[in-house]
């Protein structure tokens, strides 16, 4: 929504700090308000104590971790995999498997976002055969016949846009190159791995629609394309090829580094960067208030610079109505700014409505993550 639908005006009032997120008053915390997540107008508060600093929290809106690495079933197709989190915007599944798929799928329910989070393999399409390695997204268009090859154990996150497509973000004044320049997006293409499996066997299509699974058997592989031309197809981007936003005198917000968008929700990367180097600029992420959408996180390598106890394969999930930042002792290490760049890789996905904690990731909940914000006095 434009800002200027906003009821706001530029104020300060009490103790401030002249910029957010720089040389904050001696002896405060402080804590962004914002609507649309870090899009619309905000307001930074500027406390006496850490807004994170409870002794308790009960109900819905405490914050959530979860352990999915101790989710080891495989499963022969993706459709199999449980909805780990979702609603009627998204679905988010956690897909393991260690064998190339004896199917075709389609998704009709909408775009859908892979994240290889552990192994590589091949992956074929209508539009082609495209290999793939640890840490690659792969965007599917809505309706894309698809299916995967691998001989090793392979572990991919499922980031579903139900009745929506993916679009990249606007880029604005620092121009289309930035972030990750498209030219670096790979695709589908039709080789001589893809005319090989062009087979007149038998072979079975089970598409999913409206949260159903049908089946459709052609007498022949359907993946026989010859050629294509056009503006829709699969991409491929590894975080390694994306250069995130920065600036040396001031933290940039999770916004900066969104990565695909959709109508109720965004996927940012956070990736290795350099850390703010100006004394005066904050070093962790700023305790904010993030009120119109729910914070989901998987952690996929390195070590998380804003978290205690968090390691590869967790989720956490903070829930709109309740402040979130960083832990204490990473609050004390970004002070005194001990390390020089940060070695971390996750995926955000900030999304508008409320998400539901499905039972199977419920049964990897590590409950005293709410407690993990306590002060031990270090």
């Amino acid at each position: 929504m434009p800002n200027s639908h906003w009821i706001s005006l530029p104020k300060v009032e009490g103790i401030a700090s002249r910029q957010a997120h720089a040389d904050l008053p001696k002896d405060t915390y402080e804590r962004e308000l914002g609507k649309e997540g870090f899009y619309g107008p905000s307001t930074q508060m500027y406390h006496r104590h850490a807004p994170t600093g409870w002794i308790g929290v009960e109900g819905p809106v405490r914050p959530r971790a979860f352990d999915t690495t101790k989710l080891k079933k495989l499963s022969g197709s993706p459709w199999n995999a449980a909805t780990l989190l979702g609603n009627t915007s998204i679905q988010i599944r956690l897909w393991r498997t260690d064998k190339a798929m004896d199917h075709l799928v389609r998704n009709g329910d909408g775009d859908e976002l892979l994240f290889v989070h552990q192994g590589a393999g091949d992956l074929f399409c209508d539009y082609g055969h495209l290999s793939f390695r640890e840490g690659d997204y792969i965007m599917l268009p809505r309706g894309t016949l698809w299916r995967i090859e691998t001989d090793g154990p392979l572990a991919v996150l499922l980031i579903e846009a139900s009745n929506d497509s993916y679009r990249f973000p606007e880029k604005g004044i620092v121009g289309s190159q930035a972030v990750f320049d498209p030219a670096v997006l790979d695709t589908p293409s039709i080789d001589d791995a893809f005319i090989a499996q062009q087979t007149e066997s038998e072979c079975r299509i089970v598409v999913k629609r409206r949260g159903a699974l049908s089946t459709v058997t052609y007498p022949f592989n359907p993946l026989d394309a010859v050629g294509w031309h056009g503006t829709l197809m699969p991409v491929r981007l590894n975080w390694r090829d994306i250069r995130p936003l920065m600036s040396h005198r001031y933290h940039v917000p999770p916004s900066a580094h969104t990565t695909f968008l959709a109508s109720r929700f965004v996927v940012c990367t956070f990736c290795p960067r350099p850390l703010e180097s100006d004394p005066g600029a904050s070093k962790v992420p700023f305790f904010h208030n993030n009120d119109d959408y729910d914070e989901v996180i998987f952690y996929h390598r390195g070590e998380f610079f804003s978290r205690d106890n968090i390691y590869p394969g967790m989720i956490t999930l903070h829930p709109s109505g309740i402040t979130h930042g960083p832990h204490p002792k990473a609050f004390a290490a970004g002070k005194k700014a001990g390390s020089s760049e940060t070695n971390e890789v996750a995926v955000m996905i900030d999304v508008r409505d409320a998400v539901d904690v499905g039972k199977l990731l419920e049964s990897v909940e590590w409950s005293g993550y709410v407690d993990s914000w306590k002060d031990d006095g270090g």
